[in-house]
């Protein structure tokens, strides 16, 4: 008898993201820290013959270009690439880094190389969206996985061996962004604009190193003045700033994965009184085999054998529950959970329960 049935593959997740003092660094940052990302294109050296083939023709003729650099010709015909990697480089500067600086570049394929694994990365330009060339990024690649693959066609790998990383392999050359003046002000922007948070931020400032020292603009921007008895020690404030607790607040949401079947839900979310039916249907398909014989001394008979098979449809009988509202995360947890339902129903009922406007929360689906 086979017998089809849901197994619980996963397991509904509450997280609890409870109103909790941060630091204004690990919320915001401040007006003149941006980011800058930069792009280069590349090659990639010393591979065991995991690298681009013939067809990639840009691969084809980058190694023939940088050879002539050296003052070395060879006809691309008769050049073979398959120890060379077409790359692409990339990386995320921050904008108070200064010449000499190193940072870690992120390396991708671009050709139909099978693997990077053992490369090392030739001198790669790196540039801005200007176009302005801020460094260079040269060294060995760090890929953390490998691909073997036989000749009779077997192959075997773990992870993903056609990108890795250099570490500090980059070199600024240059400055991103000139010195920042605060003398006159600063902003402080929260990376989640809120409109509680601002206010919550713009009080903490004031409350302690005074009163019209900071001002919520809106969501985002809060505007610091910087006191008289500061400016003398702009870094020693601004160290200060970033390291004061500010109690932030969310938006009531719930997030479902229905790939994974996880949920997870915000300490804001509710539900109002509701009741909730809900059954599951289970199929078992019954094997009867049958052997069917000839008679005795039969010529022309033969035995035959055949599988019967039965499907019996049953349901489970429909449960219903009335929830008189859950106003934290721990009471929608301890409600849904008497059901006991599979996470995927879960999601069902949650995209349920939005629908009759029972669930106070904003709904997220990934």
């Amino acid at each position: 008898m086979k017998k089809i049935t849901y197994n619980i593959l996963a397991i509904i997740l509450l997280l609890q993201m409870s109103l909790s003092a941060q630091r204004i660094k690990d919320i915001a940052y401040l007006s003149g820290s941006e980011v800058e990302q930069v792009i280069g294109y590349g090659l990639v050296v010393g591979l065991a013959g995991s690298g681009d083939s013939q067809r990639s023709a840009f691969t084809v003729q980058s190694v023939t270009s940088m050879l002539k650099r050296f003052g070395i010709t060879i006809p691309q015909d008769q050049l073979k690439t398959k120890n060379v990697a077409a790359v692409m480089v990339t990386a995320t500067l921050n904008s108070f880094l200064k010449s000499g600086s190193k940072f870690d570049v992120v390396v991708s394929s671009m050709g139909d190389s099978k693997s990077l694994a053992g490369g090392t990365l030739l001198m790669t330009p790196l540039s801005g969206l200007s176009g302005e060339v801020y460094g260079v990024a040269q060294g060995p690649l760090s890929v953390g996985g490998f691909d073997v693959q036989t000749s009779s066609g077997s192959r075997v790998s773990k992870n993903h061996t056609s990108a890795g990383r250099v570490p500090r392999g980059g070199v600024l050359r240059r400055d991103i962004n000139p010195m920042v003046d605060y003398s006159s002000g600063l902003s402080v922007l929260l990376k989640n604009p809120d409109l509680t948070t601002a206010s919550n931020v713009s009080n903490i400032i004031n409350s302690t190193f005074g009163n019209a020292t900071a001002k919520a603009n809106d969501a985002s921007e809060i505007v610091v003045t910087i006191p008289a008895d500061k400016q003398n020690n702009i870094i020693q404030f601004l160290s200060e700033l970033e390291s004061l607790e500010v109690t932030t607040d969310y938006i009531a949401k719930v997030v479902l994965n229905e790939r994974t079947g996880t949920v997870v839900a915000g300490s804001h979310v509710k539900i109002m009184p509701v009741s909730i039916t809900h059954g599951n249907l289970n199929i078992d398909v019954k094997s009867n085999p049958v052997v069917s014989q000839p008679g005795d001394f039969s010529r022309t008979g033969r035995t035959v054998f055949f599988n019967n098979l039965t499907p019996k449809v049953t349901e489970d009988s429909s449960k219903t529950i009335a929830i008189n509202g859950a106003s934290n995360v721990q009471e929608v947890a301890t409600a849904l959970n008497s059901l006991k339902v599979t996470p995927q129903d879960i999601i069902s009922i949650f995209q349920a329960l939005k629908e009759s406007g029972a669930l106070v929360a904003e709904l997220v689906i990934i």
